[in-house]
């Protein structure tokens, strides 16, 4: 199955000049999303994790289907001040700026194997700032899955080296 038929290019944002994919149309089309759980569960067979973790927002969607579809627990990865409780926390940069995300001090307790999802890797900032908070917390970091990769920006090279990636559509 071709999942691109199900993924909508948005010119002009959020600004001008980007042109945005979005996944929409494919959560929207049960076959669609059903491939994508497949897919996705592949990785999952290949990298055995223990837990999967989710970047906000999207990776929340992505993600959990996936830890459920997995019978696994998930994990996210949220913006400042939106966890309750004890948090760890990085701070990274962006293009133009810096961002900050958090995950629960206790999450990846025992050394967790971790599968890192999201839907969409482009520049890689925030994927390798999970990473990095994954191991910082203690995990082990075991693989990453995508929807959707930009290839032309190279965010690839900012994951770990030895780091199994995965991403289900690619555009050049």
């Amino acid at each position: 199955m071709d999942l691109r038929q199900y993924i909508r290019d948005i010119p002009d944002f959020p600004k001008p000049g980007i042109l945005f994919r979005d996944i929409s149309p494919l959560l929207r089309d049960p076959e669609g999303w059903a491939e994508v759980m497949r897919r996705l569960g592949t990785v999952c067979e290949q990298v055995q994790p223990d837990l999967i973790v989710g970047i906000e927002s999207r990776g929340f969607i992505v993600g959990t289907a996936l830890a459920t579809d997995q019978r696994i627990g998930f994990v996210p990865v949220r913006k400042p001040g939106k966890l309750p409780g004890e948090v760890i926390a990085i701070d990274y940069s962006l293009e133009y700026g810096s961002d900050r995300l958090e995950m629960h001090a206790e999450a990846l307790r025992d050394g967790a194997r971790v599968l890192i999802v999201d839907d969409l890797l482009a520049t890689g900032g925030t994927a390798s700032a999970t990473a990095s908070l994954v191991s910082q917390a203690g995990g082990q970091l075991v693989g990453c899955g995508f929807v959707v990769e930009l290839a032309a920006l190279e965010g690839r090279r900012r994951l770990p080296e030895q780091t199994p990636v995965e991403s289900l559509v690619v555009y050049s």
